[in-house]
């Protein structure tokens, strides 16, 4: 047996620890393990066991925490991808590919140390009156948390401060005195869900009024009523206790239900003849499936041209297979609509995995799926890591939707991942979108996808009109600024005329995103951030969108004390305000991160939409996407064009696919569907390619300007942010890198920068950049090591240089 392993660790440290392995201890390459690590317990996953002693004393595993490996062979190698390729520590990889943290429960204890007994000793010495008396009531805190530690035992945090009175400041404080001593306890705990219910054991004896109520409804439901639904009989708590007391009822723990979703299920992709072009699709795809070798494919067809149909078709013949699949979505509000669609066609095999599940939902979601209990798998980007079983298919739906790719370490775009994970497992891959990424296309176009088209809508419907407004010849007619079109105005009251339903998007939160004073000008910013605040109207704040910074709505400039404060541009709650003004009588939702707190809301009020119960739907992009609501007659479109003035070299791109995106929900049902889009912009390329529904126009006009300019798909990217909290440490630290750069030669690889981020200061942090770009991605990675080691050397914490790889946002 093996004496040593090698575990990898959360930390940002490029490097694996030594542990050794207790005599009664087993573990797996690829399991959990506890370790002590500093001060504090950790969680690893275990890369090797082997019989090398380190050149220091190792430390003993703490605990095993799985039998078996939670991360197995084919995984661990796409992780060791993942490392090398964003240049990511191992140690952060895993943790993002196992949603189990909800069986680790982080506990700090503390115990009282010689030198805190001394003082507490002394402290009595002089009289708790007097002590009373002269001290402050820091050192009061103090005392009494040393008086409650006195007996030696060590205590958890959470009992001594709510017994003691004391904050983690007063507790920090004993620690830097050395009169406590902090300990890390932290442990594996059980995870599992479970529900309390009343059962019902008797009927008989002297009841008063409440007790007869509450015994009925046990009756009456069956004699188990779940505990938590009580409260609703308007009985007092008091009155279950007595019976359970007096034995007449027991209470019980049970495994907690878990709803895939509470969507209604669409009519089923089978109940309708396929068209020639989505059997031919769908037949390529099964084809490549059964011959177990690897296949990317892109299925690139207009919006409501049953692409959806398309996957679960696929996903039917690799289940009929006993094998398994991976449905990506970008969004976790498109999760619902399609696991519901999932459940309908096949039942408990559907598991469903993405963050707006509680940690236990998601563990228990991921044990099914590891115990082959549940073969097809929804989610969004981190259920490319599902441990599926004999993984056939993975489907990423909308694979041109930012939202793939995460923006915190490891810093990983779920597409690329799904590719390299289907070529590990022999699978077969399908990016699908009506508006693909360039890069995808153009993967396409030179054959390394196949490209499958789908050019029609189903049953030959006709994508809708777009009407495009010029909102400056608006503003010269009405003579003042119009947030609704006379033109949309005029058309939603025709919609609403003949009952059919309309989506307004407008893609900017809040009610008014400026505040500005008349008098001197200024406008309130975070404190934090680079960025005005937003003013919430219904929340009553102001708020900043990056940071979460939340601040009192002013009734005077903080500058200048003006009282003409004004508040200027719309957000979708102020363009929900007007639509309710000029539409009084119609049923309006919406739906943005404001109304949206958790996937049951997003679940209540589209599924409200569906059923027809609103008549008008405003929002965010969260409604441009996916959505296929047959009411929808007319979409319009406001201020979508705004990204056309940011420094972005994508701003064409993400403009082209969210009008194309938002377009395509309207007409989908046996009405023809109608778009106007209102915009400052009409001539622009983007704007006029996506009201004449032609991606592969925008695709050449757009891929000329990246070819002269040497930007994706001609060349790799990278993103290199240097970030502190102090101005003069972001300088220095960017400066020696500039200088790395400037010195050293790299051969094939442009460097542009340093320069200030577009968003010069985000969450307190300032904020300095490079470009890098590279027609070979070896020679890009290879300088960024040689970067990140001579960052390292120059003692720049690793935390504070950013590397983003096929960076997406560059502000």
């Amino acid at each position: 047996m093996a004496q040593f392993c090698d575990v990898a660790l959360p930390v940002p440290l490029d490097s694996l620890f030594t542990y050794r392995i207790p005599e009664e201890m087993a573990p797996a390459v690829g399991a959990r393990v506890l370790v002590p690590f500093r001060q504090q317990r950790l969680v690893g996953i275990v890369t090797e066991l082997h019989d090398r002693p380190p050149s220091v004393a190792a430390k003993d595993i703490l605990r095993v925490m799985d039998l078996e490996p939670a991360v197995d062979g084919q995984l661990r190698e796409l992780a060791a991808w993942i490392s090398r390729y964003y240049l990511a520590p191992l140690g952060e990889v895993f943790p993002t590919m196992l949603p189990l943290a909800a069986e680790f429960k982080r506990n700090i204890a503390y115990r009282i140390t010689e030198r805190g007994g001394l003082a507490l000793h002394q402290a009595a010495e002089t009289g708790s009156s007097a002590r009373a008396r002269k001290t402050p009531d820091d050192q009061l805190a103090e005392f009494r948390a040393l008086e409650y530690l006195a007996s030696g035992e060590a205590e958890k945090e959470s009992t001594l401060r709510s017994a003691a009175r004391v904050s983690r400041a007063i507790l920090a404080g004993l620690v830097r005195k050395k009169w406590i001593t902090r300990e890390d306890i932290s442990d594996a705990q059980e995870a599992a869900r479970t529900v309390q219910i009343a059962v019902l054991k008797s009927a008989e004896g002297k009841l008063n009024a409440n007790q007869r109520r509450l015994i009925d409804a046990l009756e009456s439901s069956g004699g188990k009523l779940l505990v938590e639904g009580l409260p609703r009989l308007d009985v007092p708590r008091t009155t279950l206790q007595t019976l359970v007391r007096r034995g007449l009822v027991e209470i019980v723990e049970e495994p907690a239900e878990f709803t895939v979703s509470r969507a209604q299920p669409r009519p089923s992709p089978f109940h309708f003849q396929f068209n020639a072009a989505q059997r031919n699709a769908l037949e390529k795809i099964k084809d490549s499936a059964a011959t177990r070798h690897f296949s990317a494919m892109l299925l690139h067809g207009v919006t409501g041209s049953g692409k959806t149909a398309v996957y679960l078709a696929a996903m039917r013949a690799v289940l009929d297979a006993s094998r398994s699949a991976i449905l990506l979505v970008p969004e976790i509000g498109l999760t619902p609509a399609v696991a519901a669609d999932l459940h309908q066609l096949f039942g408990n095999e559907v598991a469903i995995l993405h963050s707006a599940l509680s940690g236990k939902e998601r563990v228990e979601q991921w044990r099914r799926i590891k115990r082959g209990e549940a073969r097809m798998v929804v989610g969004t980007r981190s259920a490319v890591f599902a441990p599926v079983p004999d993984l056939a298919l993975i489907i990423v739906d909308e694979e041109h939707d930012s939202s793939y790719k995460q923006e915190e370490m490891p810093r990983y775009h779920a597409r690329d991942v799904a590719v390299m994970r289907a070529k590990m497992a022999d699978a077969v891959v399908i990016l699908g979108s009506a508006t693909p990424s360039l890069e995808s296309y153009f993967n396409a176009k030179k054959n390394k996808y196949a490209l499958l088209e789908l050019p029609d809508r189903v049953e030959r419907r006709p994508l809708p009109e777009v009407e495009i407004l010029d909102m400056r010849q608006e503003f010269q007619q009405s003579g003042e600024e119009q947030v609704v079109s006379r033109k949309l105005a005029e058309e939603i009251k025709e919609r609403l005329a003949r009952q059919e339903q309309v989506m307004v998007l407008l893609n900017r939160r809040g009610y008014s995103p400026v505040v500005l004073c008349r008098a001197c000008g200024n406008t309130m910013q975070c404190q934090n951030c680079a960025v005005a605040l937003t003013h919430h109207k219904r929340e009553h704040r102001m708020v900043c969108h990056y940071c979460g910074l939340t601040a009192p709505v002013p009734k005077k400039c903080p500058k200048c004390g003006s009282e003409y404060v004004h508040f200027l541009g719309t957000g979708s709650e102020k363009l929900e305000e007007l639509l309710h003004g000029l539409f009084p009588q119609a049923r309006i939702g919406r739906l943005d991160r404001d109304t949206v707190r958790s996937h049951r809301d997003f679940e209540r009020t589209l599924n409200a939409f569906n059923a027809g119960d609103l008549d008008l739907l405003v929002g965010t992009q969260m409604i441009a996407k996916g959505h296929d609501i047959h009411g929808v007659t007319l979409v319009g479109v406001i201020g979508a064009d705004i990204a056309l003035g940011l420094p972005d070299f994508r701003a064409a791109e993400r403009t082209f696919q969210l009008l194309t995106q938002v377009a395509g929900r309207a007409g989908r049902g046996a009405t023809p569907g109608k778009v106007v889009l209102q915009t400052y912009f009409p001539e622009h390329y983007a704007v006029q390619y996506a009201a004449a529904h032609d991606f592969a126009g925008f695709y050449d006009k757009e891929l000329r300007f990246r070819s002269w300019m040497h930007y994706p798909p001609y060349s790799a990217l990278a993103n290199v942010l240097v970030r502190s909290t102090k101005l003069n440490e972001a300088l220095e630290w960017s400066g020696i890198i500039g200088q790395w750069f400037e010195k050293t030669r790299h051969e094939g690889v442009r460097v542009m920068g340093p320069a200030a981020a577009p968003i010069v200061r985000l969450k307190q942090d300032y904020r300095y950049h490079f470009v890098l770009k590279s027609q070979s991605r070896e020679k890009l990675n290879t300088v960024l090591r040689a970067m990140l080691a001579h960052a390292q050397g120059e003692k720049i914490p690793r935390t504070q240089v950013i590397v983003d790889v096929d960076a997406l946002w560059l502000m």
